[in-house]
């Protein structure tokens, strides 16, 4: 009766931690409102080449792009050029992204070029010579997805960012006790998991509710007894855990179900894909967080499939038009809503990929990625850290294949977003342990 719950807690709930109010008695400090804020996060889970996603067309950037892309260069007519240039260059983004093109071009969406993993900034000779700290396991999968939810970039964290971020959340009192302020629409993600606090998900489409229970008289004795069995003290630290997140789970599950089944459909209408789905269900937790007592929310969706070591144009050509469209309706979708202002959405990936092409029309691991930032409060049209010089062997390659070196890191990247989320400057460090390599410099890209 267990299988297939539209809610789960993950991980081990706190010792003593407080179940959510019935509704209705949520403190008035935490009614939601305008200062609202929330961050999504879209993890393109296997390495998205970027160098495909959005590219530099001044004419010694788009020559060198397609001469030494080879057959994965794209041409002007597989291209959507932006209605505004930044700094007098124009950009242009692949074909299939015209919705992220578009609200570029509205000033919506903004580009950070060339991000990734640092323990601090790390020049060619530097990597090459080992002559400064160099993050743990490069151009591997698993790494590289690890280091962009934690921002620790040599050794395990045991810790995501955005868990940190919520723990900070929690001692401030700014959400209603109980429910958590992160919650995966896809799956497990240590993105999320803190020390004090912890994550939970949510299966989009599916019911919130414990499978096999119904109204009549016999169900509600033995979902009475499950509560009893739940909250029995066993003396065993294992079980007493796992309880208390089931415990949490139903209870968190049935808050929102609650919520949720008072809220008016959204009109906005998403696409009939598995994202267009994640995203939708954000949009419909953020509808009703003043009834849930929220004012700070993180939220975690994802598209796989990136991995091309071959066919990386056809395979573009799919995934493309899942991600532009379900980032345009979501953002729509807080415009409906009035809350665009309060609504960050932004992406992450395991890493760029190599600008020189595979044999198979592909490309293999690589390192700096670019990645695109939205919503009402972005400084949008403008691409912020520097795009890599498109030259292999050259000083933003690692070696010479267009593994592109980060001129920006994660830390930084992580940082602004918090900042803005309501993390203060001196709580930032212990988000970021690495943030101060950085000279603490924030990118700028929200207002």
């Amino acid at each position: 009766m267990f299988t297939r719950r539209g809610f789960i807690r993950i991980g081990a709930a706190t010792v003593g931690s407080v179940a959510l109010r019935p509704l209705g008695l949520i403190p008035a400090l935490a009614q939601g409102g305008p200062d609202y804020r929330a961050l999504v996060c879209v993890f393109l889970f296997g390495g998205n080449d970027s160098n495909n996603s959005v590219i530099p067309m001044d004419d010694a950037s788009y020559k060198a792009y397609q001469s030494l892309r080879e057959g994965l260069a794209l041409a002007a007519g597989e291209l959507t050029p932006t209605a505004t240039s930044v700094s007098g260059a124009p950009y242009a983004f692949h074909a299939k992204l015209a919705e992220v093109a578009h609200l570029f071009s509205s000033k919506e969406l903004s580009i950070v070029a060339n991000v990734g993993s640092l323990v601090q900034p790390l020049t060619r000779d530097q990597y090459q010579q080992s002559q400064a700290p160099i993050p743990s396991n490069l151009f591997s999968h698993s790494d590289q997805q690890l280091q962009w939810q934690t921002s620790i970039a040599q050794g395990n964290g045991s810790t995501g960012w955005a868990g940190r971020a919520a723990d900070y959340i929690a001692s401030q009192s700014f959400n209603a006790p109980g429910f958590p302020a992160f919650v995966s629409m896809a799956g497990n993600s240590l993105l999320g998991a803190g020390v004090e606090t912890q994550p939970a998900a949510v299966v989009p489409g599916q019911s919130l509710q414990l499978k096999g229970f119904n109204q009549s008289t016999a169900s509600q004795a033995r979902l009475n007894s499950l509560d009893s069995l739940l909250t029995l003290d066993s003396g065993i630290s294992l079980v007493q855990a796992a309880n208390n997140t089931l415990s949490h789970s139903i209870l968190d599950a049935a808050a929102l179900g609650s919520a949720l089944g008072k809220a008016t459909p959204l009109k906005t209408q998403f696409p009939k894909t598995n994202l267009g789905a994640q995203l939708q269900q954000v949009a419909q937790i953020i509808q009703v967080q003043g009834d849930l007592g929220m004012r700070r929310q993180i939220f975690f969706c994802s598209l796989g499939g990136f991995d091309t070591h071959t066919d990386e144009i056809s395979t573009h050509n799919n995934l493309y038009p899942q991600l532009s469209p379900a980032l345009a309706a979501f953002y729509d979708a807080t415009q409906e809503l009035g809350m665009a202002q309060n609504v960050t959405t932004f992406t992450e990936s395991d890493f760029s990929r190599t600008f020189q092409p595979t044999s198979g029309g592909g490309s293999d691991h690589a390192w700096g990625s670019h990645h695109f930032v939205l919503g009402g409060a972005v400084q949008g049209g403008q691409v912020f850290g520097t795009f890599p010089t498109f030259e292999l062997g050259g000083p933003d390659d690692a070696d010479v294949r267009g593994r592109w070196i980060p001129t920006t890191s994660i830390d930084q990247y992580g940082a602004t977003l918090c900042s803005w989320f309501g993390i203060p400057d001196n709580a930032l460090a212990t988000v970021f342990p690495n943030f101060s390599n950085f000279g603490s410099k924030k990118l700028g890209f929200l207002g």
